[in-house]
């Protein structure tokens, strides 16, 4: 899969290639064209990319996506949205596994933002020379954004094909990644799922911690996400640790303050990320580690004690034993 990244140049009036020119560039085929922001790459997004991916292999295309980078809504002053469901990286390894040849990843900023629906077609896809383009039923480009799929169809003038997916529905609810955020904010990991057609995901470094899980008999990996992701409710999870070795192995994690042991919080400070891996002694420090969330088990909360600390730990492993496949 080849990678490029765009900036919109005012200038110029043009894509500005950020890495340079490349011998990909020589290829004659033209492109079949999914574009959205695709955070989550949830199933009505990957039904988005599957479709493209089928078009160009119909029609000998070369399959492509136009995804933009920070999200827009981030630029538009929408905090939250600094953290992604798919930060770029992990994104970038989802549209691998459908398939996709090239990732067109546009710097999106308050010049890029200004561009209306019309320069959008004119400036930004008639030079890529797309053959179809695939959106999906709730697309909107231009100026705050202005302009729908309707309107992207009337500015192709039949100059390339558009095709518009349909809304994907999960147990009775279309999915989003609004409602995925939503699901993760109250702990909902299942939900999540669902939607995102696998289990939500999070990965990063492991470093080292203050050792009290350790003397209490529950040694945990204490994670630092690699990248900005969405980290889900406060509480303890049933989760899937992939430890460096490749394996997946049934895990417990604390998302929260370790309340037991610490008295109050640093207002505004970082949850602690803390991963007790079953059957697992080898030294993980400075490995990545990827956690797939599972199931809800329960808040964090206050123990009287450490030995009462220890009972509930002992008990929500069980609980994760009884939830967590392994393949």
């Amino acid at each position: 899969m080849i990678v490029r990244h765009y900036t919109y140049d005012s200038v110029t009036s043009a894509l500005r290639r950020d890495d340079g020119p490349s011998p990909e560039d020589s290829t004659n085929r033209k492109l079949s064209l999914a574009i959205g922001d695709f955070d989550g790459v949830h199933l009505g997004h990957r039904e988005v990319i599957a479709r493209a991916v089928r078009t160009a292999r119909a029609l000998n295309l070369f399959s492509a996506v136009m995804t933009f980078h920070p999200h827009p809504r981030l630029v538009f002053g929408q905090r939250e949205y600094a953290r992604s469901l798919t930060p770029l990286g992990e994104k970038l390894r989802r549209f691998r596994e459908l398939g996709v040849d090239l990732v067109l990843v546009v710097r999106f900023d308050e010049v890029f933002a200004r561009l209306s629906a019309a320069a959008f077609v004119e400036r930004i896809l008639i030079p890529l020379a797309p053959d179809t383009v695939t959106v999906g039923f709730d697309f909107t480009f231009g100026f705050r954004a202005e302009a729908t799929p309707d309107t992207l169809c009337s500015l192709a003038s039949g100059r390339f094909a558009v095709e518009v997916v349909r809304p994907v529905y999960e147990n009775g609810r279309k999915v989003s990644s609004s409602l995925i955020r939503e699901c993760l904010r109250t702990g909902n990991v299942r939900a999540a799922a669902s939607m995102l057609g696998r289990p939500y995901l999070l990965a990063g470094t492991v470093v080292r911690g203050d050792g009290r899980g350790r003397r209490i008999g529950f040694p945990t990996a204490n994670l630092v996400p690699d990248e900005p992701y969405v980290v889900p409710a406060g509480g303890v999870y049933a989760v899937r640790a992939t430890t460096p070795d490749g394996l997946r192995r049934i895990a417990v994690m604390n998302i929260g303050s370790r309340p037991t042991f610490v008295d109050g919080r640093t207002e505004g400070a970082e949850s602690v990320l803390e991963v007790h891996i079953l059957d697992f002694a080898g030294t993980l420090y400075g490995s990545r580690l990827i956690v797939e969330f599972e199931d809800y088990l329960r808040e964090e909360r206050r123990f009287p004690s450490a030995e009462e600390l220890i009972r509930q730990i002992a008990r929500d492993v069980k609980a994760a034993k009884s939830i967590v496949a392994l393949d």
